[in-house]
């Protein structure tokens, strides 16, 4: 007899400073703090809920692609700030962040990545560990590493590119934070010295990119190289107490697929779960915005 493995459907449900307003014809307006963006986005292929008119009035910033990497930010008010901060918060920990408008469409932040923050600080918090050790990779502004540290984890953050790490850091400041490590370097560089090391860690969190280039021009390209990385990481693991995050958000690649890639690289795994992540819109749709698996196991 076959096991079936329920794919679970998930959003965020502790944003204050964030909402999806409405999405469609490719495009999303969402507000973050006080400022609404309008801003590409490449899986919403139906039609907008409200009328153009609407999205016109209530924007504030769009932005506007000269490429397929680049584009430019058209304000409304050109004196309007670049740069703002917002708070995310749930029932354990609260963080803040720097945004900014980037010349490549991000602001310095998913949102719909606050559901496994969640799931970082409920883990964190359940560990008999008394400071448990976690790991963050492809860790871009660090929403993952604050919340780490914030539920009281020895935090090590790793990416390839160091403006992005040095953004982090500032949202390590302004959250009031200390002494998150920082590791600028290629993740499965870093992971495969850990294991000469022989270092373990209670919880590893990987949102690796579809293509990606580490420090020294090492190329990443995710079906290539996401086994190899999920064999290796998943000896870090404290096999005592542990949690294992892997999102991605890659079209084409379906939780089942990240099902079969964590249960090859670790068939004794416990509490599994896998699904998609979603955005839904005040509006009415679910914009989808990756899949996800993820596992723990807490001492008795």
């Amino acid at each position: 007899m076959s096991i079936t493995t329920h794919i679970q459907l998930l959003t965020p449900q502790h944003w204050e400073d964030y909402e999806l307003i409405d999405c469609g014809d490719f495009e999303k307006l969402e507000r973050f703090g006080e400022f609404v963006l309008i801003r590409p986005e490449p899986q919403a292929v139906w039609p907008k809920t409200l009328a153009e008119s609407e999205w016109t009035k209530k924007h504030h910033i769009r932005f506007k692609g000269r490429s397929a990497t680049s584009g430019d930010w058209l304000k409304k008010n050109p004196k309007m700030q670049d740069r703002w901060h917002i708070t995310y918060a749930n029932d354990d920990v609260a963080i803040k962040f720097r945004l900014g408008l980037t010349s490549f469409k991000h602001v310095g932040i998913f949102p719909e990545q606050a559901v496994n923050w969640d799931y970082i600080s409920q883990s964190v918090r359940s560990f008999k560990t008394p400071q448990p050790k976690v790991l963050n990779l492809f860790a871009y502004t660090g929403g993952a590493s604050l919340i780490a540290k914030a539920a009281g984890a020895d935090t090590t953050h790793v990416d390839s590119i160091k403006q992005v790490v040095t953004w982090a850091n500032e949202n390590q400041e302004i959250s009031g934070l200390n002494n998150i490590r920082w590791v600028v370097e290629d993740a499965l560089k870093f992971v495969k010295r850990e294991l000469k090391r022989g270092n373990t860690y209670n919880g590893i969190i990987l949102d690796p990119p579809a293509y990606g280039h580490g420090p020294k021009g090492e190329k990443w390209k995710l079906e290539d190289h996401i086994m190899e990385m999920m064999r290796d990481v998943v000896q870090l693991l404290d096999p005592q107490e542990h949690f294992l995050i892997l999102n991605t958000y890659s079209l084409g690649f379906s939780s089942v697929i990240v099902e079969n890639l964590i249960k090859t690289a670790f068939p004794s795994v416990e509490n599994l779960e896998i699904g998609e992540l979603y955005l839904q819109a005040s509006a009415g749709p679910k914009l989808p915005l990756g899949v996800f698996g993820k596992f723990r196991k807490v001492q008795p």
